[in-house]
């Protein structure tokens, strides 16, 4: 009942149509019709929960930006703090004043004035600002006390001699395991670093493409968690004298979440890399990935051919796998037969055939493309063209009627046709076979809620590579830092990209002895921006800051 009151009132104050609110009910099942006017993009959650607020003449909080007191989250503990869906953010006189998306639960209300003491005062808030909150603030550091508490020296003497399961079974060390993992997808982390120290055991999140240290352990409990990991992700515990792969699937706030594993030896015991894949991430749009309109142009182009070789490049994460996906979800359709060989399969695509190269078995990219090619494909993805033979087949297949799709490590664009050369390709073939190369590297976005505008020197605009023409900016951003970045200054990432369409005169000069740097002087007139023009473009928008831009390219 209460869900239709609030939908009554966004349409008594015209901020959503009869018509909208008519479709969002019959999406819905009953109670969740505010989320289908969301999901429809008639109004957003944060103007739900202000309007929310204003007909119960409540205020409201923006809990992302907001500087919640730790003396009255600390009143609550973090079992009622989750069971009644509140988060208290601050203490006035003898009031407490409570976040809440529902504020007319008078019960949750009651409860809370007799655990604490205090008169309380509902504030509100969105919903998934509130959730993320709660998952900030409910840290699970007793569960941390627990887990060195509970693992002894021998339990860490029996796990490092006979690896058995059950020893890295036990209770705590789960919940500690369960707790970095969890922690690292509300974080955003892309990679998990479990690295083995002297003395000790550190933790570190890779969030945004920077390092964080987020925890020390005991040197005692490093057996217990290196050896829950192995067990999850399908490793082999007793085996810690030779690197080992595995994965395993969690499902953390509702999302699916895979968990690539990586173990390598060394001389503190065996380091552990976890790359968190999250599945919704496949649907990726390649709009959504930071091209600006005439690369995204140029890049189009290419792959709506049906035939020729298509090259991302960059260093390891980057972003190559994603701008490949970003294109596979374009060009999919059940007229296609589309087929990938990659290593590993970070994400499963409906409706392509994808096959994990598996070199024990010796399912390599080139014996996998062999068959591949007898399989009829009219596009084959590539995961990465690592030797010459691979190289010859991919660039046969595309000089035989195929759209391949593949990556590249090299620093720039032009450097992948050099590059294929020196792996022992006929030049004539590579510049008839390639159609496009894109390389790119991933830059911090600047935080919308905290960056902070200035206005640059000329010095400063020379310096970071501005050409001084009179169409200069005038203003810029920076990074400040705040509660919703965790004070990073930078949310999220945004790619920076180099899209060099082979041309006539790039094919001539290639059959030639050239070097990249001659190729990139002629893809530049020809329109091509570097990576280094692409990002002073970005800054140019406000969407990162020049030192970024300079920590990620070469001018």
């Amino acid at each position: 009942m209460l869900k239709r009151k609030i939908s009554d009132f966004l349409v008594d104050t015209g901020i959503i149509t009869k018509d909208q609110l008519s479709e969002a009910i019959e999406r819905s099942s009953g109670d969740d019709v505010e989320r289908q006017l969301v999901d429809l993009g008639y109004i957003s959650e944060a103007e739900i929960a202000k309007n929310f607020a204003k007909q119960l003449n409540l205020g409201y909080v923006d809990l992302a930006g907001y500087d919640i007191n730790p003396q009255a989250a600390a009143l609550i503990s973090n079992e009622h703090i989750r069971r009644y869906n509140v988060i208290p953010i601050n203490l006035k006189d003898d009031y407490l004043v409570v976040a809440m998306a529902d504020p007319t639960n008078i019960f949750a209300i009651d409860d809370l004035h007799v655990m604490t003491g205090f008169d309380i005062t509902p504030v509100v808030t969105g919903e998934t600002d509130l959730i993320n909150a709660i998952n900030k603030f409910c840290t699970n550091d007793d569960v941390v006390e627990e887990a060195i508490e509970s693992i002894s020296e021998d339990f860490a003497d029996i796990a490092a001699r006979s690896g058995e399961e059950r020893d890295a079974e036990e209770a705590p060390v789960v919940k500690l395991v369960k707790l970095i993992v969890t922690e690292a997808v509300r974080e955003r982390a892309s990679d998990i670093f479990i690295e083995p120290q002297e003395y000790d055991l550190r933790v570190r999140y890779r969030i945004d493409g920077v390092l964080h240290e987020i925890m020390r352990s005991p040197k005692q409990i490093q057996a217990g968690i290196i050896s829950r990991i192995k067990i999850m992700s399908g490793m082999d515990i007793a085996e810690r004298r030779l690197p080992q792969d595995g994965r395993f699937g969690l499902v953390i706030d509702k999302r699916p979440i895979d968990f690539r594993v990586a173990s390598l030896p060394t001389i503190y015991g065996e380091q552990l890399i976890l790359r968190v894949l999250e599945k919704e991430s496949i649907s990726m749009n390649l709009d959504d990935l930071g091209f600006l309109s005439e690369d995204l142009k140029r890049f189009k182009e290419s792959f709506t051919k049906p035939y020729g070789a298509i090259l991302i490049t960059g260093p390891t994460g980057s972003g190559k796998t994603t701008t490949l996906y970003g294109v596979l979800n374009l060009i999919n359709s059940d007229a296609s037969n589309l087929i990938t060989v990659e290593d590993p399969v970070e994400y499963r695509l409906h409706g392509i055939n994808q096959v994990q190269v598996n070199a024990k078995t010796g399912l390599t990219f080139a014996s996998a493309l062999r068959s591949i090619l007898r399989q009829d494909p009219d596009i084959v993805m590539i995961g990465e063209i690592r030797d010459e033979e691979t190289a010859t087949i991919a660039v046969e297949s595309a000089l035989t009627g195929h759209l391949v799709l593949s990556t590249l490590h090299t620093n720039g664009a032009p450097a992948a046709l050099t590059r294929l050369v020196e792996m022992g390709i006929e030049p004539f073939l590579v510049s008839t076979a390639v159609d496009c190369i894109v390389a790119q590297r991933l830059a911090r976005k600047l935080c919308t809620k905290c960056r902070e505008q200035f206005v640059p020197t000329e010095p400063e605009l020379k310096g970071a590579g501005f050409v001084i023409d009179g169409n200069e900016p005038k203003v810029l951003y920076r990074a400040r830092g705040c509660k919703s970045c965790g004070e990073t200054g930078y949310h999220g990432r945004i790619g920076l990209y180099e899209v060099m369409r082979m041309s006539e005169t790039i094919e001539r000069l290639l059959v030639g002895d050239v070097t990249a740097e001659q190729i990139a002087k002629v893809a530049a007139t020809e329109g091509m921006s570097t990576l280094h023009q692409d990002g002073l473009a970005k800054v140019k928008l406000g969407w990162t800051s020049i030192e970024e831009v300079e920590r990620v390219t070469m001018k």
